[in-house]
C-alpha cells in the first residue's frame, strides 16, 4: 500500500492557527459507516448520537512545556523539543529532538533559562538525542518556568497565554504529553455533565502522545513505517468497565485516535482488555480489524499521516475521503484547533 494513496489537497487556509472561543461550538461532521451517509452539526449536539449504556474514553494525558530554549557551549542558539522520558518513573533522561540537530554534540552542555543546565547524553541513530536534566527537584515544575507549550509545527506562530489553557483538555491530569489529544479538546465540563446525565458512562485511559504524532511517514509503502512507541495506562476498574460495556452489547467509544491505539493494544485476540502499564508502537492502517474501538470521535488530519491511515483503517478509505473532500467543500477547520468528526 503507497503512501501516496492517502494524499489529499489541503488548502492552508483551512488549518485553524487559534482555538474558537468555545469548545463546544467547533463543526462536527458525522460519518455513517454503514449506510455511508454524512451529515452536519455543531460538537455541543454530540448527545444526539449518544445512547445510555454507550462507554466513552477520555484520555486524561496533560501537555508539558515540552519546547526549551538556550544556547550552545560556543553562544548559539538551541531548542529542545522533549519526546519522552527514557525510563517510565525517571524523568532526567528524554529522547528529544534538537536544533540545530548537526551543531550540538555528544556530551555537549546547554544552559537554558534561570540558570538551568542540560547535557547531551547520548545520540540516536534516527536523529534523537538524549538529554540529562540535573537532579535539583521536581522536574515538571523546573519546566514549567522555563518551557513554552509545543504547538504543533502547522500553527505558524508562537505559543502565547491562551493555549496554555486551550491547548489542553478541561480533563488533564497525567503529565507526560508531548502533544495534545486534540480530539478531547471540543470537550466542556458542562457538556461532559450532560452525558453523563443520560446515562453514558465515561472512563479515562493515559496515553502519552509523543513526538512521533508530528513526524511524516518517510517511506513510500505503508506497511514499512515503524512507529514510535508511547506509554500507556489502562486501570483495572476501566479494562472491566469495558468488557463488561462489550459483553452486553454496548458501544465502547473512543474519544481520539490515541485511545483507539491505546485499546487496541491492550486487547487479546477476543476483544478483552488487560490492564496494564506499558508501551505501544501499533500502527493501524488498512486492513486493520478492530477488537474494541465501535465509534470514534477524531479531528481532520494531515495528508499521508498515520492519523488519517488509522481512521481509513476504521471507516473504510473511500468513506474518509468523501467526508474529506465535503469538509474542505464546506470549509470545516482542519487539524488540532479545528472541528470534529463522528464516525459511528
Amino acid at each position: 500500500m503507497r503512501v501516496e494513496e492517502f494524499d489529499y489537497p489541503l488548502p492552508k487556509s483551512l488549518i485553524a492557527q487559534f482555538p474558537l472561543e468555545k469548545r463546544d461550538c467547533s463543526r462536527l461532521l458525522v460519518v455513517d459507516r454503514l449506510t455511508g451517509e454524512l451529515s452536519h452539526t455543531y460538537f455541543s449536539n454530540i448527545t444526539d448520537f449518544f445512547k445510555p449504556g454507550d462507554l466513552l474514553i477520555l484520555n486524561d494525558t496533560k501537555v508539558i512545556p515540552a519546547r526549551l530554549k538556550g544556547v550552545r557551549e560556543t553562544g548559539g542558539h538551541v531548542e529542545i523539543f522533549l519526546s519522552r522520558p527514557v525510563y517510565e518513573n525517571n524523568f532526567l533522561l528524554w529522547e528529544s529532538l534538537v536544533k540545530p540537530s548537526k551543531k550540538v554534540k555528544l556530551g555537549m552542555t546547554l544552559k537554558l533559562k534561570d540558570g538551568l543546565f542540560a547535557k547531551v547524553e547520548a545520540e540516536k541513530p534516527n536523529g534523537i538525542k538524549i538529554i540529562r536534566f540535573p537532579n535539583n527537584g521536581a522536574f515538571f515544575e523546573m519546566i514549567e518556568k522555563v518551557g513554552e507549550i509545543p504547538l504543533p509545527p502547522y500553527i505558524h506562530r508562537e505559543a502565547d497565554a491562551i493555549d496554555k489553557k486551550r491547548y489542553q483538555t478541561v480533563f488533564a491530569k497525567e503529565k507526560g504529553a508531548v502533544a495534545a489529544p486534540t480530539a478531547g479538546l471540543h470537550f466542556t465540563v458542562e457538556l461532559i455533565e450532560k452525558i453523563k446525565n443520560m446515562g453514558v458512562k465515561i472512563e479515562f485511559v493515559t496515553l502519552h502522545v509523543g513526538i512521533g504524532t508530528f513526524l511524516p511517514v518517510r517511506r513510500k509503502n505503508v506497511e514499512e513505517h515503524v512507529m514510535h512507541s508511547e506509554y500507556f495506562y489502562i486501570s483495572e476498574k476501566v479494562a472491566d468497565k469495558i468488557n463488561e460495556t462489550k459483553s452486553l452489547g454496548k458501544r465502547v467509544i473512543a474519544v481520539g485516535t490515541t485511545v483507539v491505539r491505546c485499546l487496541e493494544s491492550a486487547s487479546d485476540d477476543k476483544g478483552r482488555i488487560k490492564p496494564q502499564r506499558s508501551f505501544t508502537d501499533l500502527f493501524i492502517y488498512p486492513g486493520y480489524k478492530f477488537k474494541v474501538v465501535d465509534s470514534l470521535i477524531t479531528n481532520f488530519h494531515l495528508p499521508k499521516s498515520t492519523l488519517i491511515m488509522l481512521v481509513s483503517a476504521f471507516a473504510g478509505k473511500d468513506l474518509i475521503f468523501k467526508a474529506y473532500n465535503e469538509a474542505i467543500r464546506r470549509k470545516y477547520r482542519f487539524l488540532s484547533y479545528g472541528d470534529a468528526m463522528f464516525i459511528k
